[in-house]
């Protein structure tokens, strides 16, 4: 294909960052611009016009991007010539370079690569030959302390020389971390081995320490692109600087506007400062959205346009005006997921869209639980995109093994899962004893424990004690089961057990979504007592566990034929597009993050939310809830910040017009002009709160008020219906009610958070 060719089917703006080679270049990239076609069609360009594939470096943040953009090119200029470019991620390029340069950093060329499960595995092993407490030196918690030091180029040298980092280690209890990360080095040296973090870091001493070798990579690539610039560290970006300051042909595409991996190291300054660092580069807008209705491109711009710290772009849309995005108001995220499925089946039924065709997208993981309870009832197809179904997470299984023992102490694969999480020195050794001795007396392992001496165990006086202890907690737990409310006694049992202590004390983001995991299983139990409570249902633990092996089942009986809904949080989404989109949970607190707001990260949520919005290609539906179980109790919710942000022209919003249970149908917002909170100095992260139940019973009808048949009505968590029935007397009066969102239920009136309302 000759260059012309290869012009002709780019727009004006992609035709001008392609064409320019003469030297540095920053695309700014709006979503659904056509990034990807861009870097795909200057390398082809590059080629045609006599530049060497094997003088082109590439570098891209996933193997599949890599793959697509090759299959592209060599669909231009061959397949042959595109197989010698030098195109990969920054690891498995930068792994390439180290292996050819492997003895000038001391490693051979054969050094084995440590995966992460590697990496945790010898963090561990030196946790405990330096005789340190791993409750306390958590070797999740310290990897992670590891791979953030080494992302900022911080050798273990240097570590021990930054005040700030050993203040910090001193604060969480964890001040010899600069011992673990040197012995950790040393041992990798030892074993010529690297982990994932080593190929950014090695790569830029061996550069920077050895200028004949910087000196060769810079006449060897005449060309470095890099895809995602917004997403680089600092790592990835001192390399590509130490690859391109003297030749400066380099050509970075990204966005600012969705630079939302700061969690990750990213950092967006990489970006926004480009053109300081390569003076005279020239910059490039791909203003154009291919992907999205007008509506929904030019709410997106409404929105980002409140961040300061930006690039200025118009995005633009040619496709048509589209729907205007409709904003959902519930009473509860009860309602609200089932306002959102009623949605989804709407536009199967009408709209010709299939279940493939729709994505739930949320702020944080544990909001996927009500509404694949929800699409379960339905019968409704849909996969978790990036992780696990709510109750396959590691910790929810963790707690309703427990749970399950409070019911049935003999379940034998729920005391395998639990007897030594948290530790609580009862080794599998142990364990296989019990189980060896338990089909010796034909007993049950439960029954050995709970009598060690009666069974000939063979353990010492210690871990007897250990197994006696346990078995008489879950006997304890066992009598509570069949009078205790579920959430009562899942709160206590949870507790007492270690467990919730054992998930509270990690500070690092992924102990945090563990922690929102567990309090939103606690949410769920006391969501359930509350909701049973109400409709005069049973309200202990086993009917609990009962309710979650119908859903679990229920999910493995959904149909599998590739067309499901898609449920994932937003940094999830980045990269995709979906038909249909559903952006959930829009209120202050969770949508930006109440953590955000503390740490003045508001401007990259907003970044988050504008991903969130330009995900969608033709419907947008926004939701919220006026109140949310968190931390086992219902809050009161504002909408979120950002909801204010899009202009009305956009929307198509769905109020609750005279609601007396809350108010205004559209409680105040926050002001358009926001006060960044301080960033806190060297700020810990702190443990979710401690979990806990707090079943109110409701209050009684105001004075004067009948419920009727006919009524209209108002439930906190139901939302609006009208009463079809009244039967029974004195304390089980029951009303039959049928809600908008929520269907049909019969509600006792002694506990019914009812309000009549005008019809």
């Amino acid at each position: 294909m000759q260059n012309n060719e290869i012009l002709s089917s780019l727009n004006p703006a992609q035709r001008q960052a392609v064409e320019y080679c003469d030297g540095p270049s920053l695309v700014i990239a709006g979503a659904g611009s056509g990034k990807t076609r861009v870097l795909t069609y200057k390398i082809a360009y590059l080629m045609q016009n006599g530049v060497e594939p094997w003088s082109i470096l590439a570098l891209t943040f996933t193997n599949k991007a890599a793959r697509e953009m090759r299959e592209r090119i060599g669909r231009l200029v061959g397949e042959h010539e595109a197989s010698m470019l030098w195109m990969g991620t920054f690891h498995s390029i930068f792994a390439r370079i180290l292996r050819y340069e492997s003895e000038s950093i001391g490693f051979t060329s054969h050094y084995t690569i440590y995966d992460d499960k590697d990496s945790a595995s010898l963090i561990k092993t030196i946790i405990r030959e330096m005789g340190l407490d791993e409750k306390q030196y958590r070797p999740g918690a310290v990897a992670h302390r590891i791979s953030e030091a080494k992302n900022e180029l911080i050798t273990p040298s240097l570590y021990v020389l930054d005040m700030s980092l050993m203040r910090r280690d001193q604060m969480t209890r964890m001040s010899r971390i600069h011992e673990i990360y040197s012995t950790y080095q040393n041992r990798l040296r030892q074993s010529d081995a690297m982990d994932f973090d080593d190929l950014l870091l090695n790569t830029y001493l061996l550069l920077k320490s050895n200028p004949e070798i910087r000196r060769k990579y810079e006449e060897r690539f005449h060309f470095v692109l890099v895809d995602e610039y917004q997403d680089t560290n600092y790592a990835q970006h001192q390399i590509v600087w130490l690859l391109t300051e003297h030749r400066q042909r380099v050509c970075v595409v990204g966005d600012d506007a969705q630079s939302i991996y700061s969690f990750r190291g990213a950092r967006i300054d990489n970006i926004l400062s480009f053109r300081n660092a390569y003076q005279g580069a020239q910059l490039f807008k791909l203003e154009q959205n291919y992907r999205s209705t007008q509506t929904i491109v030019g709410a997106a711009n409404s929105v980002i346009k409140n961040n300061r710290r930006q690039i200025q772009k118009d995005v633009f849309s040619q496709k048509e005006v589209g729907e205007a995005i409709e904003v959902v108001e519930a009473y509860s995220d009860k309602e609200e997921a089932a306002i959102v499925a009623r949605k989804i089946l709407e536009l199967r039924q009408h709209c010709g869209f299939d279940y493939g065709d729709v994505a739930i997208l949320y702020r944080t993981n544990d909001q996927s639980r009500i509404f694949e309870e929800e699409f379960m009832r339905r019968k409704y197809p849909y996969r978790i995109y990036g992780g696990l179904s709510f109750y396959q997470r590691t910790e929810v299984k963790d707690s309703l093994a427990y749970l399950r023992l409070a019911v049935n102490p003999h379940d034998e694969e729920a005391l395998r899962r639990v007897i030594n999480k948290p530790a609580r020195g009862i080794g599998n050794t142990t364990m296989e004893r019990v189980y060896t001795c338990a089909i010796e007396h034909g007993v049950t392992p439960f029954e050995v424990i709970s009598n060690p001496v009666q069974y000939s165990l063979p353990v010492n006086a210690a871990t007897q004690g250990r197994l006696v202890r346990f078995a008489d907690f879950i006997s304890e737990c066992n009598r509570a089961a069949s009078t205790e409310e579920a959430s009562t006694l899942a709160v206590r049992m949870l507790n007492e057990s270690g467990l919730v202590d054992s998930i509270n004390a990690g500070r690092e983001p992924e102990d945090r979504e563990r922690q929102a995991n567990l309090q939103e299983l606690l949410n769920s139990i006391t969501s359930f007592v509350e909701d049973n409570r109400e409709e005069g249902r049973a309200t202990l633990l086993p009917d609990f566990l009962q309710t979650v092996v119908l859903l679990t089942d229920a999910d493995k009986q959904l149909p599998q034929d590739g067309q499901t809904i898609t449920l994932m949080t937003v940094h999830a989404a980045k990269g995709l597009e979906f038909r249909a989109v559903f952006v959930v949970g829009l209120e202050e607190d969770l949508f930006p993050s109440e953590m955000a707001q503390e740490e003045g990260n508001v401007e990259e949520e907003r970044r988050l939310f504008y991903v969130a919005v330009t995900r969608a290609e033709e419907r947008l539906f926004l939701t919220w809830s006026h109140s949310r179980m968190r931390y086992g109790k219902f809050q009161n919710n504002q909408c979120s910040r950002f909801l204010r942000e899009v202009p009305a022209q956009y929307l198509s919003s769905q109020k609750r017009e005279g609601s007396l249970l809350f108010g205004s149908s559209r409680p105040a917002m926050p002001s358009r002009t926001e006060v960044q909170r301080p960033v806190p100095s060297q700020r810990p992260l702190r443990p979710v709160r401690q979990v806990q139940s707090s079943f109110t019973a409701a209050a009684p009808l105001p004075s004067g008020q009948q419920v009727s048949v006919g009524a209209h009505v108002e439930h906190a968590r139901f939302g609006r219906g009208v009463v079809t029935a009244i039967e029974g007397s004195g304390m089980d009066v029951k009303a039959t009610v049928d809600f908008e969102n929520s269907g049909r239920k019969q509600l006792l009136l002694r506990f019914a958070r009812l309000q009549v309302i005008a019809g």
